[in-house]
C-alpha cells in the first residue's frame, strides 16, 4: 500500500511565522505605545475614504497625532475589550465603537482643536463606481466640444450615443519663406473630426449608485461627486468619556449600507 501524502513530519522549528499575524502584532504594539504617549483617543468614521488624503493629514498632524485603520478585532485587543484587560482605566468603553468603516485618532492636540479640524475637514474627488450620486447629470443632443476625436470610440464604450462629423481645417502656416511671393507658403490639412452626441443621455441620476461608465464619464467631465469627511464617534481622555451624537449616527448608517 503507497503511503499517504497527507501523512508529513513538520518539523516545528523550520515553521515560518505568517506574514500577517506580524503584522497584526506590530499594529497592537504601537497602539500600546501611542497610549502612553498621547492624551486622548477618538474613534472616527469616514465616508468616502481617499487613502492619499489620509496620508496627507496624517502628514500633516505627525507631530501631535497618531491615526489608525486596521483590523477592528486587532484594535480592540491593544485596547482590551473589558476593564480587566483594558491597558488604561476606561479605554475599553472605545472598543464597542469600532464597528464598521472606523478607526482611531490618537492626539495630544485640545479638544476644541480636534472637533473643529473634523467639522471643517473636506476633501472632494471622483465618484467610484458604486457609490450613490448627488445629482442627475445629462447630456443634451449636440456637439461635445470638450472632448477631441480621438476620444470618440471610448465615449461609445462609455454608452455614450455619439458619432464623429469628420472635417478639414488649415490650422496654420508652417512654412512662409516670402510674403510677396504668392507659391512659396506651405499649408498642411488636419482631420478636425467633431464629436457629436446624437440624442440626449443621462450618465446618472441623483440617489442611485454610480455605474463603471458613468463613473469614468463623470472623470471626463471633470464632475467630482464624492467628498472625502471624517466624523467624531466618541472621545476618551483620563478624565471623561464622551460620545458624539453626529458621529454615532454616521457609523450606524454605514453599518446598515454595508449590511443591506
Amino acid at each position: 500500500m503507497p503511503k499517504s501524502k497527507r501523512n508529513r513530519p513538520v518539523t516545528l522549528s523550520k515553521t515560518k511565522k505568517k506574514p500577517g499575524l506580524e503584522r497584526k502584532g506590530k499594529v497592537v504594539a504601537d497602539i500600546k505605545d501611542a497610549i502612553e504617549h498621547y492624551d486622548n483617543a477618538y474613534v472616527f468614521t469616514y465616508d468616502n475614504m481617499r487613502n492619499q488624503k489620509l496620508k496627507d493629514l496624517r502628514e500633516q498632524l505627525k507631530s501631535s497625532t497618531r491615526i489608525f485603520l486596521a483590523g477592528k478585532k486587532v484594535m480592540q485587543i491593544a485596547l482590551g475589550r473589558s476593564a480587566a484587560d483594558e491597558a488604561k482605566t476606561g479605554l475599553h468603553k472605545l472598543s464597542k465603537f469600532l464597528q464598521g468603516d472606523s478607526g482611531l485618532f490618537f492626539t495630544n492636540l485640545p479638544r476644541d482643536d480636534v472637533e473643529r479640524l473634523f467639522k471643517e475637514f473636506e476633501e472632494h474627488d471622483f465618484a467610484r463606481t458604486g457609490s450613490i450620486s448627488t445629482e442627475t447629470v445629462e447630456l443634451k443632443e449636440g456637439p461635445l466640444e470638450q472632448f477631441t476625436h480621438e476620444m470618440e470610440p471610448f465615449l461609445r464604450k462609455q454608452g455614450l450615443p455619439v458619432r464623429l462629423n469628420k472635417g478639414w481645417y488649415f490650422p496654420a502656416i508652417y512654412a512662409c519663406l516670402d510674403l510677396t511671393k504668392q507659391n512659396t507658403c506651405k499649408f498642411s490639412l488636419v482631420d478636425a473630426g467633431v464629436v457629436e452626441l446624437v440624442a440626449n443621455h443621462v450618465v446618472c441620476e441623483e440617489g442611485k449608485p454610480i455605474s463603471p461608465e458613468a463613473a469614468q464619464t463623470l472623470r471626463l467631465l471633470g464632475m467630482q461627486m464624492a467628498t472625502f469627511r471624517l466624523y467624531l464617534v466618541c472621545r476618551w481622555s483620563p478624565d471623561d468619556f464622551e460620545v458624539y451624537k453626529e458621529g454615532l449616527a454616521h457609523l450606524k448608517a454605514n453599518e446598515d449600507d454595508d449590511s443591506s
